[in-house]
């Protein structure tokens, strides 16, 4: 039953950041971007059954594509998120079409990589798996996303409106 209520809850946790991907949300370029994808890859990584010790050799490759490809997800949806800057000056995303693909085409490596695991006799924990790589897919795409908000400038003021400050010319010594 354990199995079954953690695959519940990480198909839906991908649901969720599927879905909230195609909200334009603030880009905060903060140090700490990195806190969520490190701990979810703590817990991942402190599960006992992430290597096989039958298939030490074969578990070992599965983890390290299985980070490829978290890593490669990442990267593909922090490039296919389209991102500008409000008049406030802060950063907002969005997921694009693109970005679909790029989901996609992960998840559709991931069931491949899962079937070779099973082909191989390779028992892991795909709890464990799924974690990893999404720790993976979160850290690279918030590193590329705070990374390109740093590029970007404040949007150019389109003319004064009532209530904007106007600027006063610098005060002079007069002789």
């Amino acid at each position: 039953m354990s199995g079954l209520v953690d695959a519940l809850a990480i198909f839906a946790v991908v649901v969720l950041v599927i879905v909230r991907q195609f909200r334009a949300q603030r880009i905060s370029a903060d140090r700490r971007w990195w806190i969520l994808p490190a701990v979810l890859g703590f817990i991942a990584l402190r599960e006992p059954g992430v290597i096989d010790p039958h298939h030490q050799a074969e578990a070992i490759f599965l983890l390290g594509a299985e980070l490829l490809m978290g890593l490669a997800t990442g990267a593909g949806w922090a490039w296919t998120t389209r991102i500008w800057t409000a008049p406030d000056g802060s950063v907002w995303g969005k997921g694009t079409r693109a970005s679909v693909v790029v989901w996609g085409v992960g998840i559709g490596l991931r069931v491949g990589l899962f079937g070779i695991g099973v082909l191989l006799g390779v028992h892991q924990d795909a709890t464990a798996m799924v974690l990893v790589a999404l720790a993976a897919t979160l850290l690279v795409r918030s590193g590329i996303l705070a990374w390109r908000s740093q590029s970007l400038h404040p949007a150019s003021r389109q003319g004064a409106a009532y209530g904007d400050v106007v600027p006063q010319a610098p005060w002079k010594e007069r002789v």
